[in-house]
């Protein structure tokens, strides 16, 4: 069971404040989604969460079941189970995808021990798992045989990131709007991924524009309205649906 606590976050880039005052706490099986306009800020926090260097907190806290992890690098804050699916993945030339998983699979188990965390001794062992979450997000085998993110449509790209999270099974995985640039059809099979991959034992964060991949997930417990620099408004899913017919105006002119 993880929690997730961010207190009064504040972080600027360059001398410009983006997070002017961020409050959110998730709890282990739970579904968020935080919306919001262009501009607002939620991709900043998602970055800060993952400790990008770019990115500087100048008050406030980030709690993992109590305890600071301000001073963590990404790499310690990834094998304290967090996770980032990234708006826009890089392609890598030259690593292989299955290789890749692999190597970030075993780095992780180093240091996420628990029930859920198999231990692969043969190349074998980890491919027919690798086969066994690659069908649970609608890709084919062939797709491990690839390089990392080099060639892919923009649903092979979401899709591939909510394998990278089904494989490595973090406590707390934030997606980057993992609807952008797709249509319908692509918004669909990447919704029905992430419903496929969550689990009691962690907590997913969706970041979005609009209403529309959250209505094909199975589960979402909290919706936040982020502008301004942090979260104005929070409901359940309902609120989505609200938003959806109103637009966010009308939190905007409540402030």
């Amino acid at each position: 069971m993880t929690t997730l606590e961010i207190k009064d976050l504040h972080v600027q880039r360059e001398g410009k404040l983006i997070l002017k005052g961020v409050n959110l706490k998730t709890g282990s099986g739970e579904v968020h989604a935080i919306m919001g306009p262009n501009g607002s800020g939620k991709s900043t926090l998602a970055y800060t969460l993952l400790a990008h260097p770019k990115y500087e907190v100048t008050k406030g806290d980030i709690l993992l079941d109590g305890q600071s992890i301000l001073d963590l690098s990404t790499d310690e804050r990834a094998k304290r189970g967090l996770f980032l699916g990234f708006q826009y993945p890089t392609e890598v030339s030259g690593v292989g995808y299955s290789h890749f998983l692999r190597t970030a699979y075993n780095a992780l188990s180093k240091s996420l021990q628990g029930s859920n965390r198999e231990v692969f001794i043969t190349v074998r062992e980890f491919q027919k798992y690798l086969k066994d979450n690659l069908h649970k997000v609608g890709l084919q085998d062939d797709f491990l045989t690839r390089y990392l993110n080099e060639g892919f449509s923009g649903g092979e790209k979401k899709r591939s990131e909510v394998l990278q999270m089904a494989v490595l099974k973090p406590t707390i995985s934030i997606l980057d709007e993992p609807d952008s640039g797709l249509d319908i059809d692509a918004v669909q099979s990447v919704a029905k991924a992430i419903s496929e991959v969550s689990d009691k034992d962690s907590t997913t964060i969706v970041i979005t524009h609009y209403a529309r991949i959250l209505n094909y997930l199975k589960k979402l417990d909290y919706v936040h309205v982020f502008a301004q620099g942090k979260i104005l408004k929070s409901g359940d899913a309902s609120l989505a649906g609200e938003l959806e017919q109103k637009g966010y105006d009308w939190i905007l002119e409540s402030q």
